[in-house]
């Protein structure tokens, strides 16, 4: 069952658009089985120029599934998200059933539905082109930036000197910078 948690930027949540996208991305509530609970963040923001962002993230325990769609109409951004986060289950339940057909419980998240339209995705497999090895040297943020910027790269991967954790940081579409910061398990 889908809780939601969904915040407004530059706009107010009211109980229309509230109601809206709980409609919706309910929908995505078919492709689980019955006994996952999940919590939907849904971000919605609003530009000066007026055009809106709809941002849905839902953690599960092995998988995450977001999407971001960006439109003039909000309720257009929300109906391409959620087909958006239906194209990712689907593709998802493909390569679990394709590379664990033989295991018993491939596929735990998401129920066995059939689907209504044929699948799209190609069966094209992830293959690794290269390989690279480097040592983690311990920095802090603002270093690891500047090396990503000399190299010329879109994230980094460093070793936190204060926290001796393993962190990545990365460019974003808004060009400014994130971080990712790993936790044991």
């Amino acid at each position: 069952m889908l809780k939601f948690n969904i915040r407004g930027e530059n706009i107010e949540v009211t109980p229309a658009i509230r109601e809206y996208v709980e409609t919706k991305v309910e929908k995505v509530e078919r492709y689980f089985n019955e006994d996952v609970d999940a919590k939907a963040n849904v971000n919605l923001k609003v530009y000066n120029d007026k055009q809106t962002k709809v941002e849905v993230t839902i953690p599960m325990k092995n998988v995450t599934l977001r999407a971001e769609e960006r439109h003039n109409d909000m309720y257009a951004a929300i109906d391409l998200i959620v087909d958006k986060l239906e194209r990712q289950i689907r593709k998802h339940k493909t390569k679990v059933n394709r590379k664990f057909r033989e295991r018993e419980g491939a596929g735990t998240y998401f129920a066995n539905v059939a689907l209504a339209e044929p699948e799209t995705e190609t069966d094209e497999e992830y293959q690794i082109v290269r390989t690279k090895q480097f040592n983690l040297k311990p920095m802090d943020q603002e270093e690891a930036i500047l090396q990503m910027n000399l190299l010329g790269h879109d994230f980094y991967i460093f070793t936190d000197a204060e926290t001796d954790g393993t962190n990545i940081v990365y460019k974003r579409k808004d060009g400014k910078y994130g971080l990712i910061e790993t936790e044991a398990n």
